[in-house]
């Protein structure tokens, strides 16, 4: 299993709405980063994603799983723009906010500080833990 977080803005797409979809999930649509849309494309069913406000909270707000791999995005008809789908699995007791994560040591080599305006990043397995950590959810 590998871990991954994804940005959306929440009054766009937000966590509450998220869970609402339920346990069919959401299609993880409307990515045209290249550099993005590969990493969907390495994603396995069951990996763990945090699900990250991004614009007005910048947090990290709930953890998602991938419950659909890499298919045409619905948004376009370009072939070149595929997705993911991901539903809910837990809010975080405690949001992660992005000032946490840049005071925290153990976090100063993730992709969320070195490469910000990326929406899918990777996350290794040890700051999985350290966000679950801080997060109040048992890694």
């Amino acid at each position: 299993m590998r871990f991954w977080l994804m940005k959306s803005e929440p009054d766009v797409f937000s966590w509450d709405d998220l869970v609402a979809k339920g346990q069919h999930g959401e299609e993880w649509d409307g990515v045209r980063n290249y550099q993005a849309r590969n990493m969907m494309r390495d994603m396995a069913l069951g990996d763990l994603i945090f699900f990250y406000h991004s614009q007005t909270d910048k947090a990290i707000v709930g953890i998602c799983e991938v419950c659909a791999e890499v298919h045409p995005d619905s948004t376009t008809d370009d072939p070149r723009w595929e997705c993911v789908d991901v539903r809910a699995v837990q809010p975080l007791p405690r949001a992660v906010s992005l000032e946490m994560c840049k005071n925290e040591p153990r976090l100063s080599d993730m992709a969320l500080l070195r490469q910000s305006r990326l929406s899918v990043q990777p996350v290794s397995a040890e700051e999985w833990a350290v966000i679950c950590e801080l997060g109040g959810v048992q890694a």
